[in-house]
């Protein structure tokens, strides 16, 4: 059976302990955290660099008996240096946290898979995953693209995050994803969208991190995806709302999504 996790994009506006209190009242097995931006200067809660909250989020956790599902977002860009990367995983091992979520913003993709591969690696000897993301403004565009990445690197800690959104927007094949070894696919995002897609990169980027829509809401095919997708990983609720977090506050927004979501897996076929 699926766990559900609440991903910090859906509520980003809350403190890492906040998010687990949340997902603990919303009825959450797992919880993921963003401690590195995804852009320069954009929102992040930096544990590693805050002893005190580190402190209080692990005690959230062990009081809740929440679990972190992923850290984000390991953003590489031609810069990055792999061993800066070290406090952020030790952070990770100290909240228990299983993957890590990683984006390419590096066009010279020979460069990036080696760095890749040394992050894998890396990342493994702190007991987590590195999980590449493919998204059509990256590097990594599409499914095809982060496998062939992935293939090439020997590490188990090597996986391919799918997220519901970026698949159906790069024209995900269900039949490629039947075929990717599932020990792969170490968890993936849900959520939806409208049936008609953006037509401009500005227009996909603004969907993906400030406006989606609940599971079951939008046209996306989230029954077939779940289908092909491993039965027992967690599933990462990943909604963020911008417009709506005006009006309605993160609790009630994470409760819709999770509603949503176990409707889904449920008309898969498959009961939480």
């Amino acid at each position: 059976m699926p766990s559900f996790s609440l991903a910090a994009l859906t509520a980003l506006e809350l403190s890492p302990p906040e998010l687990v209190e949340v997902a603990a009242a919303c009825g959450f097995e797992h919880v993921g955290f963003r401690l590195l931006a995804a852009t320069p200067g954009g929102l992040a809660y930096p544990l590693m660099d805050d002893a005190k909250q580190l402190r209080e989020t692990r005690s959230r956790l062990d009081a809740t008996g929440i679990r972190v599902a992923d850290l984000e977002v390991v953003a590489f860009r031609p810069e990055t240096d792999v061993e800066s990367l070290t406090a952020f995983l030790e952070a990770g091992r100290m909240l228990g946290a299983q993957h890590t979520l990683v984006a390419a913003y590096d066009p010279d993709l020979s460069r990036f898979s080696d760095r890749f591969a040394r992050y894998c690696e890396l990342a493994a000897s702190f007991g987590l995953t590195a999980d590449l993301e493919f998204m059509q403004w990256t590097h990594v565009p599409d499914l095809n693209t982060a496998v062939a990445i992935v293939e090439r690197t020997s590490s188990a800690a090597a996986g391919i995050l799918v997220d519901a959104l970026h698949f159906d927007r790069s024209r995900g094949s269900l039949e490629h994803l039947h075929r990717i070894s599932s020990s792969r696919l170490h968890y993936w995002q849900m959520c939806d969208g409208p049936a008609e897609r953006p037509s401009t990169t500005e227009e996909l980027i603004h969907a993906a991190r400030e406006e989606r829509m609940f599971p079951g809401e939008g046209g996306i095919d989230l029954v077939g995806l779940t289908k092909a997708m491993p039965p027992d990983i967690t599933i990462s609720i990943e909604i963020p709302t911008a417009e709506l977090a005006k009006t309605m506050n993160a609790e009630a927004r994470a409760r819709r999504a999770l509603h949503g979501a176990k409707a889904v897996i449920a008309a898969a076929g498959i009961i939480s």
